[in-house]
């Protein structure tokens, strides 16, 4: 990751994940939860503050019922 590039994939994938778990009507504390996380650490990856592993993203996904093919489909 070169520059800012590497950090606005982050912001983008942070802003996906909160779009969708609004959508759901979960709290950041819920989604936490489901996945083994604090909430400050899902705050965290919301804001693109902290790269998750790929196992904490698939938790993420599958929490919200879709595949990564549509997770990522929904990025900017």
């Amino acid at each position: 990751m070169n520059g800012n590039g590497g950090y606005q994939i982050l912001r983008q994938i942070g802003l996906r994940i909160k779009q969708l778990r609004t959508d759901k009507v979960l709290s950041q504390q819920d989604l936490a939860q489901l996945c083994g996380i604090s909430k400050s650490g899902m705050s965290r990856i919301e804001a693109g503050q902290i790269n998750m592993s790929m196992r904490t993203l698939l938790c993420i996904v599958e929490a919200f019922g879709i595949s990564m093919d549509e997770f990522f489909d929904g990025l900017d």
